[in-house]
């Protein structure tokens, strides 16, 4: 009777074995969710992309970070004014983090109120709220305040110019150099149009509370009004920024984003003839981008795509998913050909934190991959005690055996 108990019990511990380990083979193979969204074909025919009258360009969905056209976009090339982008974007991280208050003072020095070029017209000696040397540099591409805003956040414009290219490196623009907190020429100083759209994309979605300020089309101080540069404001209503630039060396440059619906498109164009060049250029840009492709929304953050089994934990399971919103730029109407898979590292054990590499989630349209997105453990599992370690050791063998015998 015992002996048979025993054989029953061993029995009952190698079919569960098995029965966990297919659940883990069909858990590997994912398909997009039911309620990922779906667009009846027919197919849209796209043509080549415009080819502009500037040195280079690039137009860049926002979200996804997708490239729909571009010409010399990693070329390095004098960015002017469009250096401000990147001083922009420091103070309102400073901003973000707390370091600065919209209130604060800054003290203007005599070499921001000497520096030339465009102007926000503070006086020396005065003192000039935060937020007030924010919109300066945004909307009137204001030297004196650009050089005013580094000097208050770094002691200097060259240790500004310091972290500017720290920035700039985390940020990926592998062919920006600063020098300056202007864009008044100097050797050494350039950027490209990729690494601008990408500083772009950060600007947006990093601190969308500021964002809105990029949109405004005039400002005042000292009882001077002047009216913003990017002139696209004026011509399209769904522009909402970003900066123009201009020397001589560059020629007329503009970083510009619109949004139509749930898709948001960044052109960047350098080394047009005119500012009514740049504008036309950039417009076609979006046109492009706007008529033949959209922006699809997958999974949000902390969405749950796998519950894969783990061994030797304190619970069998672990949710597995994405920790950034997953965004993918589709030609227009081809939603019916979208899938996603899921592919899982094989035989995870404990321990796991939040945020370990487990796998890739694939996204494939038709038969080409693309997009690739890492996913990650979105619970910790602790190490289970000794007898359930031990018996995931006994499961585990079994499951591998059971796998040579269906392979």
């Amino acid at each position: 009777m015992g002996q048979s108990l025993r054989l029953f019990s061993l029995r009952t511990f190698v079919g569960a074995a098995l029965f966990s380990a297919a659940l883990v083979s069909v858990g590997t193979l994912t398909s997009m969710p039911a309620n990922a969204q779906t667009i009846p074909q027919p197919q849209t025919i796209i043509p080549s992309a415009p080819q502009l009258a500037a040195n280079s360009w690039i137009l860049m969905d926002a979200n996804s970070g997708h490239i729909l056209a571009q010409n010399n976009a990693d070329e390095r090339l004098p960015p002017a004014s469009l250096t401000k982008l990147m001083t922009a974007y420091l103070a309102e991280r400073e901003l973000d983090r707390g370091s600065l208050s919209p209130d604060d003072k800054v003290n203007v020095s005599e070499k921001a109120w000497r520096t030339g070029g465009s102007k926000m017209f503070i006086e020396v000696g005065s003192q000039v709220p935060v937020e007030k040397l924010l919109h300066g540099i945004v909307i009137v591409s204001g030297n004196d305040a650009s050089v005013a805003m580094a000097e208050h956040i770094a002691g200097g414009e060259a240790q500004f110019a310091d972290l500017m290219n720290q920035h700039a490196a985390r940020l990926g623009m592998e062919n920006t150099h600063f020098e300056n907190a202007t864009g008044l020429p100097v050797e050494g100083h350039y950027s490209s149009a990729h690494d601008l759209a990408r500083l772009a994309q950060h600007i947006i979605n990093d601190y969308p509370e500021h964002y809105k300020m990029y949109s405004e089309r005039d400002f005042a101080y000292g009882g001077i009004e002047q009216s913003n540069r990017n002139r696209l404001l004026w011509r399209d209503p769904s522009a909402d920024g970003l900066k123009t630039g201009w020397t001589e060396a560059a020629g007329y440059c503009l970083v510009s984003s619109a949004k139509r619906e749930d898709m948001r498109l960044v052109a960047v164009v350098m080394g047009t003839k005119s500012e009514e060049a740049r504008v036309q250029e950039s417009q076609k840009l979006l046109s492009y981008g706007f008529r033949f492709y959209e922006t699809k929304h997958l999974y949000e953050r902390g969405a749950v795509l796998a519950n894969p089994r783990i061994w030797g934990g304190d619970i069998n399971e672990v949710r597995v998913g994405v920790d950034k919103e997953v965004f993918m730029t589709l030609p227009r109407n081809r939603n019916e050909e979208l899938r996603a898979r899921i592919n899982l590292k094989s035989d995870m054990s404990a321990p796991i934190s939040v945020g370990d590499d487990v796998g890739t989630l694939d996204v494939t349209l038709g038969d080409k991959v693309v997009g690739t997105r890492t996913l990650v453990a979105l619970e910790d599992v602790e190490e289970g005690g000794f007898f359930k370690r031990l018996m995931d050791q006994v499961q585990r063998f079994f499951s591998g055996l059971f796998s040579r015998f269906t392979d």
